[in-house]
């Protein structure tokens, strides 16, 4: 069976993505911060982190700068992103950037002898996957991980209404109109707000509530499972092995 190509493989639409969405993302330092704080307190001195579905590379950055004896190994699927994270992380030292679709469980070819790993992190790729992939992701990650080892999960999540999906689509539209006034003055927020309802990867958007998504974790046997961090749509989820 022929694989649906995803949005994030086609270069307009990464370009779109890095171009007008990447800088306007709400509370990326609080999240970052929050993250940093979580793998300090847990696991202070990670020898290994994978970010898995990297993207653009810039929550890499941040964490191996953060933690600069770790080696970093960032995975995705999509050329665009990760001609994006080369570029960001050309100059760090001790990491790997590497093709994968974890799609299917093929991916842990590419990752099986990197393991134990310390920390796992997923930011805003997973959930593009159908439940059920989900679950077993999770799980996957769960065996990759070192013992204490910690898996977080920067999400995009289903709203408990559609009354609160509103909400988050005219909060994201304020951040985004915000942002693109910088260079260009004439940006309308109408059309702003239109375009990220209609962006161009919406129609892969699997979402699930994070309530939901910590249950499979507890389930899988991560402890320690909570939220960390929730803004709307945006939630910063896991736990540790």
């Amino acid at each position: 069976m022929t694989k649906t190509k995803s949005s994030w493989e086609i270069e307009e639409n990464a370009k779109y993505f890095l171009e007008s969405e990447r800088g306007a993302v709400p509370g990326t330092e609080l999240q970052l911060g929050i993250i940093a704080s979580i793998i300090e307190n847990w696991h202070p001195n990670p020898s290994k982190i994978l970010d898995l579905g990297c993207g653009d590379g810039i929550l890499g950055r941040f964490l191996l700068a953060s933690f600069p004896k770790a080696e970093g190994i960032f995975i995705d699927f999509s050329d665009p992103m990760l001609d994006a994270a080369r570029k960001n992380l050309g100059d760090t030292p001790n990491s790997s950037i590497l093709k994968a679709d974890f799609s299917t469980s093929a991916w842990l070819e590419t990752v099986t002898l990197e393991k134990p790993l310390d920390i796992v992190i997923s930011g805003f790729a997973i959930h593009h996957q159908p439940d059920q992939r989900k679950k077993e992701l999770y799980s996957e990650i769960c065996d990759l991980l070192s013992p204490d080892g910690i898996f977080l999960n920067l999400e995009h999540v289903e709203s408990s209404t559609l009354e609160v999906s509103k909400l988050f689509d005219e909060y994201f539209a304020d951040h985004l109109y915000a942002y693109q006034l910088k260079s260009n003055p004439d940006s309308k927020r109408e059309e702003i707000l239109e375009g990220f309802k209609n962006r161009p990867d919406k129609d892969e958007d699997q979402l699930v509530m994070v309530d939901e998504q910590c249950q499979w974790l507890r389930e899988i046997g991560f402890r320690d499972v909570d939220c960390f961090f929730k803004q709307f749509e945006i939630a910063l989820f896991g736990g540790r092995k």
